[in-house]
């Protein structure tokens, strides 16, 4: 009976509370006039520019603390486009892509790879679990791990 009770006097309330809402209409309705200060020419003439299409890059890259390697360079003139990349993979290979496009081939790469593909030997360094660090830190804690 209590949640009847409750449940009318909300609806109520809510009922009350609807018939107070303002709509967006109903504030809106006077219109002023605009009063127009200037008015800004048009330039109706279209310019299509065109500019001949001509450049040319080049860069490198060569940090040997991450072993970034790689470079690449472009030119272009009008609708021909040659170019060169080449990077160091992580087998120690180079790759070189050799690129030409133009409106009567189309797109054509040539890709190279260079050298010998070998794993490097990496050094890791022991963890050693304990309280004795003073003696870890004057002790050759490197060992050579090679891969098979």
């Amino acid at each position: 009976m209590i949640f009847m009770l409750n449940s009318a006097v909300l609806l109520t309330i809510c009922a009350f509370f609807a018939g107070l809402a303002i709509s967006h209409t109903s504030l809106n309705k006077q219109r002023l006039p605009i009063k127009v200060l200037a008015h800004t020419p048009v330039d109706s003439r279209i310019v299509d520019y065109y500019a001949y299409p001509k450049y040319e890059f080049d860069y490198g890259v060569k940090d040997l603390k991450t072993g970034d390697i790689k470079n690449q360079w472009e030119t272009r003139n009008g609708d021909v486009v040659k170019g060169s990349y080449s990077l160091k993979e992580s087998d120690g290979t180079t790759r070189v892509v050799e690129y030409t496009a133009d409106d009567h081939n189309g797109f054509n790469a040539v890709v190279k790879k260079v050298g010998v593909a070998s794993h490097p030997i990496i050094y890791a360094k022991t963890f050693v679990y304990g309280h004795d660090l003073d003696n870890l830190a004057h002790s050759d804690n490197i060992i050579k791990v090679k891969h098979l």
